[in-house]
């Protein structure tokens, strides 16, 4: 029996009042995946406060990594990958974590790019994630030439699927099917974002496999 764990992610920090909008809504999380970096206008940066009461509350850390514009290019990948994972450092995040970069539809990605990354990874003491699309955009068509191309990237990469999207539930309706979208190729989906932008609170609605939840910080 597939066993999943239900969260939510935030572009948002998560603040007292944010954290008792969700348990008063949706229900208690099993984990919160919020961004390391602050873009204006697009996402808060995680800081160490903000960790410790994530932690404090019980909660396990989906890192999320965006800090770039497309993914284009083996120089860029590598860069971003490092990028990250110096951040995860600063923040105190656990070896071993997995940190999903944001690729989803609006960027522009390529497979050597996805291999940069993964490879970037493979050489650190954290481990590759990719929150994308696979119905839409390019990420799909990129995805499936970069496994052709690396044996790492089928076997380490951990791919967060952003679709379907039948709509945000509380915790006790979320869907009893993991169902998410997946590349038209071997690949390890094991989350999805099956609900996006609430109305009572500004967060999406992520299920899991236990497999990614018990990697997580």
């Amino acid at each position: 029996m597939r066993i999943l764990n239900w969260g939510v992610d935030s572009a948002a920090a998560v603040t007292e009042d944010l954290y008792q909008c969700v348990i008063d809504n949706f229900g208690r999380p099993d984990f919160w995946g919020r961004y390391l970096s602050t873009i204006p206008a697009v996402s808060e940066g995680l800081t160490p406060e903000e960790y410790r009461f994530i932690q404090n509350q019980g909660m396990k850390l989906m890192p999320i990594y965006n800090n770039f514009r497309e993914a284009v290019g083996a120089r860029a990948g590598s860069v971003a990958a490092r990028n990250s994972i110096f951040k995860a450092r600063q923040l105190g995040i656990p070896e071993g974590t997995f940190i999903f970069a944001n690729v989803e539809r609006f960027f522009d990605v390529d497979a050597d790019w996805i291999i940069a990354w993964v490879e970037a990874f493979y050489r650190s003491p954290y481990r590759p994630g990719i929150y994308a699309d696979p119905d839409e955009g390019p990420f799909n068509e990129a995805y499936c030439q970069a496994t052709a191309m690396s044996n790492l990237v089928r076997e380490q990469a951990v791919i967060w699927s952003a679709e379907p999207e039948p709509g945000t539930t509380t915790k006790r309706n979320a869907p009893r099917q993991f169902t998410p979208s997946r590349p038209d190729c071997e690949a390890n989906v094991w989350a999805w974002q099956y609900g996006r932008d609430a109305d009572e609170c500004p967060i999406d609605t992520v299920l899991m496999e236990n497999r990614l939840y018990r990697e997580l910080a």
